[in-house]
């Protein structure tokens, strides 16, 4: 199997299986996964995954690509400093989860029914509990992860699980942290217990680059090389990304450390994922995707959706007095101002391909109304600011736009930040309308013109906390703990564990339309069926375990009419959010699903929830087991609440 690309948003040139040239010049570059998650568009998800592995078998037929593909990133964005929040769907289990799944349908998931068979295939990574990678002397080769059974159950697994279970990825990558003081890929437990055992993946279990050797060289986890290739064989890694099993298995097989039907397990995982891409077929232009070629790589249909995933990732996060949308007839003279107005690779972010073209944000707005243009900064660290330029340009233009934000240069991968606040902060003006820029793909300059102009009404909403400066100058990133310590004052941390004050919270975001929300079913109590014998009935239970029988047919639908009273047709997500009963440390709130629906002005719609208490309303208690609470619960949609008791 030829070296892993790595298409987080669109085929890339970053690692050895994948180029470009004269033939297939670039590729659709999406947005960046954080900005597509803000949509919460479950079939966008899947529609971005089918767009590129089409484009990825194209090149593969060309001689540019390979079939396996290392993404999509599924670590839960747990601190909002780490470098590769960016590659990530944000710091929601449920949200990761039907991002990863969604998104390795798209990729995996042929076009003739054959389940068994792969377009390309897929792998979910990094796992598990990996999102440190460089931050005041701590790096992902050396941090030992230490993090509880409960945070690893409700938290950091549930969207590898999800991968599996939901998507049946081919491919899990183990990371290069250690959890709990084992490293993950030589933890048994993890890899053969939980990936393969628990899960059952239907394929292969590798290493992120040099993993092994981080873990004998690094992290000196075993005293010689063949100990740590026979561990990483036995605890379940079927490939190795890098030189080290090559160059040392033959000689940990010899000294007896691991025996050859281990090896033989390995490599049989490893090519079955070759016979299900159909690497032993026969003549590929002969197979289902054998016609594939440039022409169906950077598509207009393709470039159109790369727009619209971006239009619908967008966030408005504040609207004062209604500046917004601007009226392109009315503007005469729009100043375009900040040292991000005019990029193009900042806006593919990182693990990018070259894209069949850029607009920038520029372009996006002088293909409406004549600008004024000034970067204010040389570069997003913005040294020194050209303030009374900015001022001056501002002062004669009838709107101002402001385009901010970071860069790789801020964060990236290997790069974690430790300020909180953007440098070009300082560019601000009294009446602007600011843009951070969070890598909106090829297409992200239109999207933005389009949303600012008002062609197109805002409905991303954000996927993850935005904290103020004190949360990063008190809270060490090396803290695991998903909960808080009230006798540490430690707050914890994302919007179902934390207790400090936000800037903005977790799902916010703003329409120019207004959405309401009106109950018409829910239940008010919910029985759960037990045995006659069972212990709840004669001492008093806070929660019963979520077990199969327990928990057949337990469910039930809730019912809402959602509303767009507004002026302007555009979409909305529609977020259900439980409260359950405060045992187990349980969340003080997390999502339980959210659909996105278009609504015409004036119209409403009737939207139905089908709820597993199970499934959607279990927390997980201390010791990582499933447990249905029993006594309030409050169910929330926008500002709606909905109570009802769970009792036996």
């Amino acid at each position: 199997m030829s070296g892993g690309r790595r298409p987080l948003h669109g085929v890339s040139y970053v690692g050895p299986g994948t180029r470009f040239s004269s033939v297939v010049a670039g590729a659709t570059s999406f947005p960046q996964v954080i900005l597509t998650a803000a949509s919460f568009n479950t079939s966008l998800f899947e529609a971005i995954g089918k767009v590129v592995s089409t484009e990825a078998r194209a090149m593969y037929n060309v001689g540019l690509a390979g079939l396996t593909y290392w993404s999509p990133n599924i670590n839960i964005f747990r601190d909002p400093r780490w470098g590769r929040g960016q590659e990530t769907p944000g710091e929601d289990p449920l949200l990761s989860s039907k991002y990863g799944s969604g998104y390795v349908r798209g990729l995996q998931q042929r076009d003739d029914g054959n389940a068994e068979g792969l377009k390309v295939a897929a792998c979910c990574k990094h796992y598990t509990a990996y999102d440190v990678d460089n931050w005041k002397g701590v790096d992902r080769y050396h941090f030992n992860a230490v993090v509880t059974k409960q945070d690893m159950d409700d938290t950091f697994q549930p969207p590898f699980k999800s991968c599996v279970v939901d998507g049946n990825v081919a491919s899990v990558m183990c990371s290069y942290n250690k959890v709990n003081g084992i490293p993950t890929c030589a933890d048994p437990d993890l890899l053969s217990g939980v990936i393969r055992g628990e899960w059952k993946l239907n394929g292969y279990i590798v290493t992120d680059c040099d993993s092994i050797d981080v873990l004998y060289n690094s992290q000196h986890y075993t005293k010689t090389p063949e100990e740590a290739a026979a561990k990483s064989i036995l605890a379940g890694v079927d490939l190795n990304c890098g030189s080290f099993l090559g160059q040392h298995t033959e000689a940990a097989v010899k000294a007896g450390l691991v025996n050859e039907s281990a090896i033989d397990k390995a490599v049989s995982n490893n090519f079955a994922t070759l016979m299900r891409l159909g690497f032993f077929d026969g003549d590929p232009r002969k197979q289902l995707y054998g016609k594939l070629g440039p022409k169906d790589v950077c598509s207009a249909e393709n470039q159109e959706l790369a727009r619209e995933a971006a239009r619908q990732g967008i966030v408005l996060l504040k609207n004062t007095a209604g500046s917004l949308p601007l009226s392109p007839t009315a503007i005469k003279n729009l100043a375009v101002i900040g040292p991000n107005a005019n990029v193009t690779k900042t806006m593919i972010g990182n693990y990018e391909g070259t894209p069949c073209k850029y607009t920038t944000p520029l372009q996006g707005l002088a293909a409406s109304v004549a600008t004024t243009y000034l970067p204010g900064c040389s570069n997003v660290a913005c040294g020194t600011a050209q303030v009374a330029d900015a001022q001056k340009m501002a002062a004669a233009a009838d709107a101002t736009v402001l385009v901010m934000g970071a860069d790789q240069s801020i964060e990236a991968e290997s790069r974690d930040r430790e300020a909180w606040m953007y440098p070009s902060r300082k560019l601000m003006t009294k009446s602007q309308v600011s843009c951070g820029l969070a890598t909106p793909g090829e297409a992200g300059g239109a999207a933005i013109a389009d949303i600012i102009f008002g062609s197109y009404n805002p409905s991303g909403r954000l996927p993850m906390t935005w904290y103020p400066q004190s949360y990063v100058d008190n809270v060490p990133m090396t803290n695991m703990n998903m909960r808080p310590d009230p006798s540490s004052g430690y707050p914890g941390r994302t919007y179902r564990f934390y207790t400090g004050e936000t800037v903005y919270s977790f799902g916010d975001g703003l329409s120019y339309s207004q959405f309401s929300h009106k109950l018409i079913q829910a239940p008010r109590l919910v029985s759960v069926p037990l045995e006659e014998s069972h212990v709840c009935y004669s001492s008093e239970c806070k929660s019963v375990a979520a077990s199969d029988r327990t928990c057949q047919n337990l469910n039930f639908d809730m019912h809402l009419r959602i509303k767009n009273s507004g002026t302007m047709s555009g979409s909305h997500t529609v977020f259900l959010f439980s409260t359950p009963p405060s045992v187990h440390n349980s969340p003080q709130k997390h999502l339980v699903g959210f659909e996105k629906i278009f609504l015409h002005a004036q119209t409403d719609r009737h939207v139905i929830f089908k709820v597993d208490v199970c499934k959607d309303l279990s927390v997980v208690d201390e010791l990582g087991s499933r447990k249905v609470a029993l006594g309030k619960h409050v169910l929330h949609i926008g500002s709606l609440k909905h109570s009802f008791t769970v009792r036996i």
